[in-house]
Formats: C-alpha cells, sequence, structure tokens
C-alpha cells in the first residue's frame, strides 16, 4: 500500500535547531474562545434582528436566533481544531502552528488584539496567537525571551 504524503498547505513540523531551547508554550484557552464566540454571536444577532425590523419583517426575532444558532454551531464544530493550535517560544523564535516561524530578531512589535496577541515582523508579516487567556503574560514572556536575545 502507499503513503499518504501531508498536504503542503498544512505547514510542515518545525524543530528545534541546535542549540536551541524551548522556553514556554503558548496554547489557547477554551474560557476564552467559547467568550469571544458568545460575544461574535450577540454582536450578530443583535445586528440580525436590527436588520429584520429595519426591513419590516414581521419576526425580528428569527435574525438572533439564527445568529446564535450559526455560531455557536460553528464554534463547537471548530473547537477541537482551534484549541490543538500552540505557539512555542524558544530561544531563537516563535514557532506556531502550520509551520509559521517568527524569529524573535525579526519581531518588531508585539500587541494584545482581542483576546489574542498579535506578532508583528521587521518584514511586515503578522501572526495572530489566538484565545490567549492572559495576553499580558503572553507578551511578557515574549518580551523576556526578546530581552536575553540582545
Amino acid at each position: 500500500m502507499s503513503e499518504i504524503s501531508r498536504d503542503p498547505i498544512l505547514g510542515r513540523e518545525v524543530h528545534l535547531g541546535p542549540g536551541e531551547t524551548l522556553v514556554a508554550v503558548f496554547r489557547p484557552d477554551a474560557g476564552t474562545y467559547w467568550r469571544s464566540n458568545g460575544i461574535m454571536a450577540l454582536l450578530a444577532g443583535a445586528a440580525a434582528g436590527a436588520a429584520l425590523a429595519y426591513g419590516g419583517n414581521p419576526a425580528p426575532w428569527v435574525g438572533p436566533v439564527a445568529a446564535v444558532l450559526a455560531i455557536g454551531l460553528r464554534a463547537a464544530y471548530l473547537k477541537s481544531e482551534v484549541l490543538a493550535e500552540e505557539w512555542k517560544l524558544t530561544s531563537r523564535r516563535l514557532i506556531g502552528p502550520g509551520g509559521r516561524v517568527a524569529p524573535l530578531s525579526s519581531l518588531k512589535q508585539v500587541r494584545a488584539f482581542f483576546g489574542a496577541v498579535q506578532l508583528v515582523t521587521a518584514a511586515g508579516d503578522k501572526h495572530l496567537m489566538k484565545y490567549q487567556a492572559d495576553t499580558a503574560a503572553t507578551i511578557a514572556a515574549i518580551d523576556r525571551a526578546r530581552g536575553a536575545r540582545k
């Protein structure tokens, strides 16, 4: 039987280099994930209800119910995939899901962004470390590792 090869769109696995040490691993927080999806469902529901009411629909309650159901089902469906993503902070770089790599020396900006941490490199590449329970602690750990590199 022939071997099934990994789809290149899923990225590649990145291993630690010689002399590189693992400093921390950042995993998504389930509570933050559900809270973000809940807020999105409430906002979408309010917008859908308002749009239906503005359009003169006799049953504008359908919009919020449909929005909450749709976003809730989407969140439940994607939960296992999203919560499996992890970022590894090493002594030299951040290694993300799908083979994403951001060298610490190339990070221009690290900032909180709606429950996530945004990484911006000097080349303009942007990465999101989604659903972090404590964005300030994540940023502090990255900044400490960056400081140790200087």
